[in-house]
This record gives C-alpha cells, structure tokens and sequence, in this order.
C-alpha cells in the first residue's frame, strides 16, 4: 500500500514575487523564502532522497500560510490561479510523487467558489486547503457557508493551516515562537471556533484535517470541554465533535502522540510530516518517531500505513491508492 504524506508544502520564487507584487499576504513571505530552493531541480532531488529514505511514496502538497487571501479579489484570484497551476505541473510531471490540495482567493465566494470547481473538476486535486484565518475572520464565521456547502456536497477533505500570524501575538512573534508556539496556538483556536459554531453539525461529509496533532487540544480538553459545550445549540457531549476531525501526526514527541490518541482515538490520526520545514534528518524523525513512541504496533500502522485510505475512501482512491 502506497505511504502518503498528507502534510508537505512547496514552494517557488515566482509564487513569492508574485504575491508581493500584489501587495503581500498578511504574514509577509519570510517563511516561504525559508523553504524555497536554490532551483527546481535541487528541491525534487533532495525531496525525493528523504521520501525514498523515509519509505514514503507520495506528498500532498499544500501552501502552508502562504495563502493568496487579499482584500482585492482579483489579486487573490491571480495568486490562487498560479499556485494551483504549479502545483498541477508537479502532479501531472510525477503523478506517483505529488498529489495537491487547492488554495481559494477567500475570503472572496464566488471567485472562491469558481476555483474550488476548477481544483476539484478540471485539475483533479484530492481537496481544498484554507489557513486557520481569513484576514482577521474566523473559519467559523458564516461568510465561508457557501463554501463548506459545496464541499460537504461533494464529501470533499478540506486541510487546514495555520496562517502565520500567531493570533496576533506580538510576544510570541518577539520570542521567535511564530511557528512552534503560534502555529499550534492557531490550530488550537481554530479547531475551537468551528465546534462552537456548529460546523460540523451542519456539514457532516466535509472530512477535516487539523494538523500537528490539533494543536493543544489534546492537552487541553478537559479544561476547554465546558466552554465549548456551552456554546454548542444542543449541549451536545464534545467527544462526538472531535472525533469528526481527522488530525495530522506531524508533532515528534511521543508522549505528544499517545495523549492525542487517548483523546481522539488512533484510528483518526493521519501521517504528515510538514516538508521542507522538517527536512532531512527532521523529516526521517516525523516518521520514525511513531514506531518509537510506545504505542502498539497496530495504532503505529494505522496511522503511518492505513487511516489515509479510510479518510481519503471513494476521493480519487485509484490514483491514491493504485
């Protein structure tokens, strides 16, 4: 069975160019230069090493928060049209290597809408990825419905990231913790948002992915349980919430893994690794650490080896899976 990275990014120069030409995203392009290759060629080559090495057969390429979220709609659309474009090169020059996830122009819904169909429809991406914010509003907030609407329709997977702002924080971005502590901080808040505002109640086909174990909310169940619950329209137990998102293992700590395996069970947890940022040895690691970090073998394979086709069932699973 095919091993699938559902949680890998690429970048080049002339997205970043190109989105600063359009007056830049929110969270400025540092960490896409970070990640950017001197060429093409030096990226595949090395990526393709570390995927071999790691025993993974294919990524799933996403553009972390580089996303084209711009006041003006037809700069998001041009941004979006490029990076989907881009990314469709790579899947149709090494289809057993790469699949993509699509990026919109939100917070703009017909234009989103027209490129969610043509991601879908005309470049057969497996899914949709969004930042865990849209220039200052809420994944929860209801200008997004007509969008979830078309992809519960479609029982499409939706990847969410975090959009490189921290929540705003200045003093986690003073630390240099935009990433590590800002990133899960955003997971965490976002995950929280859409449970409280009935997303999953209201479309129950849309199959989510939060990344890097869900943040916090592992660790932080019990002590978020009441305020979330409180906010539901039917005091619903929280355990049904959670347990309709899948999770990425991106994280590399083992007690990490075994408490989100507690709180969401194994069986919803899906291989990622977060390419390029973990590289390299990091990249063997987000691998190897599941087998190191005491669970069964069983949970081990299933969320290396077999979750991804139970997520992924009846979406494109013969290119997937052949």
């Amino acid at each position: 069975m095919p091993r699938i990275d559902v949680h890998a990014h690429y970048m080049n120069n002339e997205y970043l160019a190109l989105i600063e030409e359009c007056g830049n995203i929110e969270p400025g392009v540092a960490s896409g230069r970070a990640i950017v290759y001197p060429s093409h060629e030096a990226d595949l080559e090395a990526r393709f090493r570390v995927m071999d090495r790691a025993g993974v057969d294919r990524q799933i390429l996403s553009a972390s928060g580089l996303m084209p979220y711009f006041e003006d709609s037809a700069s998001g659309v041009r941004g979006a049209r490029h990076l989907n474009d881009l990314y469709a090169q790579l899947v149709k020059e090494h289809p057993l290597r790469f699949e993509a996830f699509g990026s919109l122009p939100l917070p703009h819904i017909q234009e989103s809408l027209a490129e969610l169909v043509r991601c879908l429809d005309d470049l057969h991406f497996v899914g949709i990825s969004v930042a865990t914010s849209v220039l200052g509003k809420s994944l929860g907030d209801p200008i997004f419905d007509p969008v979830y609407a078309e992809l519960d329709r479609r029982a499409a997977i939706l990847f969410i990231h975090p959009a490189g702002l921290a929540c705003g924080s200045a003093a986690i971005r003073a630390e240099g913790l935009l990433w590590p502590l800002g990133g899960t901080a955003e997971d965490t808040l976002c995950a929280v948002q859409l449970m409280t505002s009935g997303f999953t109640e209201k479309y129950p086909h849309i199959r989510c992915i939060l990344p890097h174990l869900g943040g916090t909310l592992p660790f932080l169940m019990h002590r978020l349980e009441r305020i979330i619950r409180a906010k539901l329209p039917d005091k619903s137990a929280l355990a049904p919430f959670t347990k309709k998102f899948w999770y990425d293992s991106v994280n590399g700590f083992g007690p990490a893994l075994r408490c989100a395996c507690e709180v969401f069970g194994a069986d919803r947890i899906v291989l990622g690794s977060d390419y390029p940022f973990f590289r390299d040895d990091d990249y063997q690691w987000q691998v190897d650490y599941l087998a190191a970090s005491g669970l069964s073998e069983a949970d081990v394979t299933a969320i290396r080896d077999e979750n991804v086709r139970r997520l992924f069932e009846g979406i494109y699973s013969g290119k997937l899976f052949a």
